[in-house]
C-alpha cells in the first residue's frame, strides 16, 4: 500500500499532487492519500481511502507538523511507499520525513519501475539532465516533478476517514502565520493559462508597462526571470524558473529573456512558447515554438494593438 501527500488550492488537489498520484499508481498497489485538515475530492484518480489530518493547530502550513503527520500515517498503515508532490513545500516535507526514517529520498522523480532496488528516473541540473538511479530502501520516500507526469484518471470510491494527529510542541515552532498577497492582485502564476513574462531586456522596472499591458489584454499573469527580480524591478512571487515558481500555462510569451538553465526549468510544463528577443540565438529563442526577432519594445505594443482592434 502507497501513501500520497495531496497539497490543495481553492478547495481541489493541485495538479501536481494529481500527478504524484498517477505515479504512485503505477506501483500496482492500492493508494491511500493524506489530506491536511480539509478533505477534497479525489474519487476520480484512484484513491481508495483519503485519510483527512485534523488538528486545532493545522490551520497554516508548518512543514516539521506535516512531516510528523505523514510519517504517523505511513507507519500505522505500513506503507511500502510514500510520495509527494515535487513542489517547494512536497520536498521539504518529504525531506524531513527522510530524516525522521533515516531513509533515502528520491527528488523530482519523472518515471518509476518497481522492484528491489526500485529503479527510477529524475530531474537534476535544473530539469536539463535525466539520471537514471537505483533506490534502494524498506520504503521509498519519492517525489515527482512537476508537469512531466501526465494526469491519468482512474475511477474508485474514495471512502474519507478523519483522525486527530499526536503532535509535539517543536514540531509546530515554524509554521506560516501570515498570508500576503501578492502586489496587484490577478491570476496567480501558478494557475495562469497564459504568462506573459520579462527580462532583462525589458530594461526597467517601468519598461514592464508594456508586458502588463499585454497581460491585461489575454487575462494572463505577468512573469519575469532571476534577473528582474535581482534588479528589483518585480516582487520575487513574479519569478519564473528553478528558485522562482514553476509553471505550466498553454502559452508562455517569454519578453527579452536569454533563457539561462535556471529559468528554463520553470518552463518544462510550457505547452507553447512564443519568444520575444533581438538575439535570434538565444537559448531560449532556440528551444521556443515561435519566435520573432526584433525590440520587443516595437513588438509588444504592436501585439497589444492587433489584440485591441480584433476586439
Amino acid at each position: 500500500m502507497v501513501v500520497v501527500l495531496v497539497e490543495q488550492s481553492g478547495g481541489a488537489p493541485t495538479d501536481p499532487s494529481l500527478q504524484a498520484l498517477t505515479l504512485a499508481r503505477s506501483l500496482g498497489e492500492p493508494v491511500h492519500a493524506l489530506l491536511i485538515k480539509s478533505p477534497v475530492d479525489l474519487s476520480g484518480n484512484g484513491v481508495e481511502v483519503a485519510h483527512v489530518a485534523e488538528h486545532e493547530v493545522l490551520e497554516t502550513y508548518a512543514p516539521e507538523a506535516w512531516a510528523a503527520i505523514l510519517g504517523q500515517l505511513a507507519d500505522r498503515l505500513q506503507a511500502t511507499a510514500v510520495f509527494a508532490p515535487g513542489t517547494e513545500r512536497g520536498n521539504e516535507v518529504m525531506a524531513r520525513v527522510a530524516a525522521r526514517m533515516a531513509l533515502p529520498m528520491a527528488a523530482n522523480c519523472t518515471r518509476i519501475t518497481p522492484g528491489s532496488p526500485m529503479t527510477l528516473t529524475r530531474q537534476r541540473w535544473g530539469g536539463s539532465l535525466l539520471e537514471e538511479a537505483a533506490l534502494r530502501s524498506s520504503r521509498p520516500l519519492i517525489t515527482v516533478a512537476p508537469h512531466t507526469v501526465p494526469i491519468e484518471p482512474a475511477p474508485a470510491e474514495t471512502r474519507i476517514e478523519k483522525f486527530t494527529p499526536q503532535l509535539k510542541e517543536h514540531e509546530l515552532a515554524v509554521r506560516v502565520l501570515e498570508h500576503v498577497a501578492a502586489p496587484g492582485g490577478g491570476v496567480s502564476l501558478a494557475e495562469a493559462k497564459v504568462i506573459v513574462s520579462g527580462g532583462r531586456g525589458v530594461g526597467s522596472k517601468e519598461g514592464f508597462a508594456i508586458i502588463e499591458e499585454l497581460a491585461g489584454l489575454l487575462g494572463a499573469a505577468v512573469g519575469c526571470s532571476r534577473a528582474v527580480t535581482s534588479a528589483g524591478w518585480r516582487p520575487h512571487t513574479d519569478q519564473v524558473g528553478q528558485t522562482g515558481t514553476k509553471v505550466a500555462p498553454e502559452v508562455y510569451i517569454a519578453c527579452g529573456i536569454s533563457g539561462a538553465t535556471q529559468h528554463m526549468a520553470g518552463l518544462k510544463g510550457a505547452k507553447r512558447i512564443l519568444a520575444i528577443n533581438s538575439d535570434p540565438q538565444a537559448p531560449l529563442m532556440l528551444n521556443a515554438d515561435f519566435t520573432v526577432v526584433g525590440d520587443l519594445k516595437e513588438i509588444v505594443p504592436a501585439i497589444s494593438a492587433e489584440i485591441r482592434k480584433l476586439r
